[in-house]
């Protein structure tokens, strides 16, 4: 599938790009240089809240977040939507996963996390169901599924969530685990067969324990 303009997408064993970007929770930035030599990290790159599979994988890695801790990894969401969007959110729906937020998707760019041209992408969601937790009675259509969970939710699209929409679709995300060194050690881009479909918690602390050499129980 074609993909709009953009490095290829940063790959075990290369060194993981730096950012300074604002963080969610204080008035204050934080840069992935700030791990470096104390811990790995666990890097989540996701878009911004008008999409209900984000705010759900937010909300799965806040409650991993202790999890990841326990395994000597910390945890690091990137939200692509303004800060004062998020906090506004996240004052009503805390989460335990520290959040830097990132409009323009500077980190996405980055690391190569791919956007597909749009009709090559609109052709191919014809063909991909999802029921990303669960919590739909069968598999649907991935914009009929996100579309049903944002009524579920009750969650109301403001301004900058819609500005936001037609920025970024068709974003894909990222998942990345990186080294005490700043060198990213596991990663996971979501292509058209995972779209809207999360990675597990087994799966996250897997390769979380792998990197660490932390042994317990899935």
């Amino acid at each position: 599938m074609e993909m709009t303009g953009t490095r290829p997408p940063v790959a075990p064993g290369e060194p993981a790009p730096d950012f300074v970007l604002p963080r969610v929770d204080r008035d204050e930035p934080v840069s992935l240089a700030d791990y470096r030599g104390r811990a790995p990290v666990f890097l989540a790159l996701l878009l911004g809240l008008w999409c209900p599979f984000c705010r759900r994988q937010i909300a799965q890695l806040g409650e991993m977040e202790g999890k990841l801790k326990e395994a000597g990894v910390e945890s690091l969401g990137v939200v692509a939507t303004a800060p004062e969007n998020a906090r506004l959110y996240f004052r009503f729906r805390p989460t335990r996963l520290p959040l830097a937020a990132d409009p323009e998707l500077t980190a996405h760019r980055a690391y190569g996390v791919p956007k597909p041209v749009l009709t090559d992408f609109m052709r191919a969601l014809e063909t991909v169901r999802v029921n990303p937790y669960g919590e739909l009675p069968e598999p649907l259509p991935i914009l009929q599924a996100a579309e049903t969970l944002a009524k579920r939710d009750g969650y109301v699209d403001n301004e900058t969530d819609r500005a936001d929409s037609e920025r970024q679709w068709p974003q894909l995300k990222g998942q990345f685990l990186i080294d005490r060194d700043g060198i990213v050690r596991w990663a996971n881009i979501e292509g058209i067969a995972r779209i809207g479909k999360m990675l597990s918690v087994d799966e996250i602390l897997t390769a979380a324990r792998h990197l660490t050499g932390a042994t317990g129980n899935h």
